[in-house]
C-alpha cells in the first residue's frame, strides 16, 4: 500500500479527525496508487495517522476512510459503516416511519463521497469521489443488506465529479423501475419523486422539518414560495390552511410535477394555488412594482456558491433576493430564507440578510434558526457538512 506523507504540521487536521487532506498538506506519495486506491496517511516524521482514498485529480487529494491507521478498508468495512448509518436513523423517533429518508450523509457518516436516500423500497445512490467510485459494488451490496430494499438506482451525475476526474454515471444497480409512479408521504402530504431526472436524488429531503414548519405557520396567510421546484413547501402551506399560495420557478417541467403533486392530494384546495413559470429575480421585481404583499415568503434558491471562492458573487445574489423578499412582506410578515451553498457560512449568511433588511428599510428579528433534518447529521469535526442554513424572520 502506498503512503501519503504530509508536510510538517499538516497532521493537525487529521488528529482533529477532519476527513479531508488538501493538496497543500501533501508532501509526497511513496509508492504507486491509482485514483480511489486506499493509501496510508503518515506525518512528516513517519507516524501512521489514518487510511484514506487517493484522488490525484482533486484539490482534496485524499478523503479519510478511517482514523485508525490499522483499519482494513474492504467489503466488510463498508458493510459495518453502512449498517451503522442506517441504525443511527432507526434510533431517532422523529425519523420513524418516514417514506423518504437519507440513509448515508457522506463524511458525517464516515463515508466520504457517498450519499444514499431511500424512497419507499427504492434506494438512490450518489457517488462523488474516486474512493467511493472504487467501492461501488461493496456499497450497493451493503445498502441492500442494511435496508432490505429491492431496488438501487445510481444518480452519480453531479458536476463536482469532474473535479475528481470522473464521468457522470447513472442507472439501475439492483432491480428495475416499478410500473407505478414512485410516491412518498411526508408530513401528511403525498409527493411524486422522479429519481431519474429530478434534482439531486429526486427530492430535497433535507427540508422535511422546515416544510412542516411552513404548515404550522401558514393558516390564513398569503404565501409566496420562490424557487418552488415540485411544490413541497407550497403543498405544506396549503395543508396548513394558507389563504393563497403563489409559487414561482423557472422550470416548466418542475411546475408540471408540482401540479401533479397537488392532484395527488385531493383534500387540498387547488383553487388557492397559483403557479408561475418565471425567473424568480425578475418576477419578484414585477410583484414589487405591482404593489403585491405577502404574509409568508419562502426563499429557497439553488446553490449560488459551490466553494468559498464563489462566496463574493453568491453574496450579491443572496442579498438581492432577500432584499426583494423583504420589500414584498406585509407588516408583521414572516420571511423563511435559506442558503444551501457550502461556500457561505451561517455567520456570513446572517450578515447578508441583515444588510438586505437595512437596505430594504425593514426592521427584522430572527424567530428561529433553521437547519437540515435529523437524517442529515453534521459531524462535529466536519463543519463543512452543515451546508443548509436558514432563518425565519419576522418584520415590523
Amino acid at each position: 500500500m502506498a503512503t501519503l506523507i504530509l508536510h510538517p504540521g499538516k497532521e493537525k487536521s487529521v488528529l482533529r479527525h477532519h476527513p479531508w487532506l488538501f493538496s497543500g498538506a501533501v508532501d509526497r506519495l511513496e509508492g504507486r496508487a491509482r485514483p480511489g486506491d486506499t493509501v496510508d496517511v503518515a506525518s512528516a516524521a513517519g507516524r501512521p495517522l489514518a487510511r484514506a482514498a487517493w484522488s490525484p485529480s482533486s484539490q482534496i487529494r485524499a478523503r479519510i476512510w478511517s482514523f485508525d491507521a490499522e483499519d482494513v478498508i474492504d467489503h466488510a468495512f463498508f458493510k459495518r459503516r453502512v449498517a451503522a448509518a442506517v441504525a443511527r436513523r432507526k434510533s431517532l423517533p422523529e425519523l420513524d416511519g418516514q417514506h423518504g429518508l437519507r440513509l448515508i450523509h457522506a463524511e458525517s457518516d464516515g463515508l466520504p463521497g457517498i450519499i444514499a436516500d431511500r424512497y419507499g423500497d427504492t434506494v438512490v445512490l450518489q457517488l462523488s469521489s474516486a474512493g467511493a467510485e472504487k467501492w461501488r459494488g461493496a456499497i450497493v451490496d451493503s445498502l441492500l443488506k442494511a435496508t432490505g430494499g429491492t431496488r438501487v438506482y445510481e444518480r452519480s451525475d453531479l458536476d463536482l465529479r469532474s473535479l475528481e476526474g470522473l464521468e457522470p454515471v447513472t442507472g439501475w444497480r439492483h432491480g428495475q423501475a416499478a410500473d407505478e409512479e414512485l410516491v412518498i408521504e411526508e408530513n401528511g402530504v403525498r409527493l411524486g419523486v422522479d429519481i431519474v431526472d429530478g434534482h439531486k436524488t429526486g427530492f430535497y429531503l433535507d427540508q422535511r422539518d422546515n416544510r412542516r414548519r411552513v404548515a404550522e405557520l401558514a393558516a390564513g396567510r398569503r404565501v409566496l414560495n420562490c424557487f418552488c421546484y415540485t411544490g413541497g413547501f407550497s403543498l405544506q402551506a396549503l395543508a396548513g390552511g394558507a389563504r393563497e399560495v403563489v409559487s414561482i420557478d423557472s422550470s416548466g417541467p418542475a411546475l408540471e410535477s408540482a401540479r401533479r403533486n397537488l392532484a395527488l392530494n385531493p383534500p387540498l384546495d387547488a383553487g388557492r394555488a397559483i403557479w408561475l413559470e418565471a425567473d424568480v429575480f425578475g418576477e419578484l421585481r414585477n410583484l414589487r412594482a405591482a404593489g403585491e404583499r405577502y404574509d409568508l415568503i419562502i426563499l429557497d434558491p439553488p446553490k449560488f456558491a459551490h466553494t468559498a471562492a464563489h462566496a463574493e458573487r453568491a453574496a450579491r445574489a443572496y442579498k438581492d433576493i432577500n432584499l426583494l423578499g423583504l420589500q414584498l412582506l406585509a407588516p408583521g410578515g414572516l420571511l423563511m430564507t435559506y442558503s444551501c451553498s457550502g461556500g457561505i457560512s451561517a455567520e456570513l449568511f446572517q450578515k447578508i440578510v441583515a444588510g438586505a433588511a437595512l437596505d430594504a428599510g425593514r426592521a427584522a428579528r430572527i424567530v428561529q434558526h433553521l437547519h437540515g433534518a435529523a437524517d442529515h447529521p453534521v459531524d462535529l469535526a466536519f463543519p463543512e457538512g452543515e451546508y443548509l442554513k436558514g432563518l425565519l424572520l419576522q418584520v415590523d
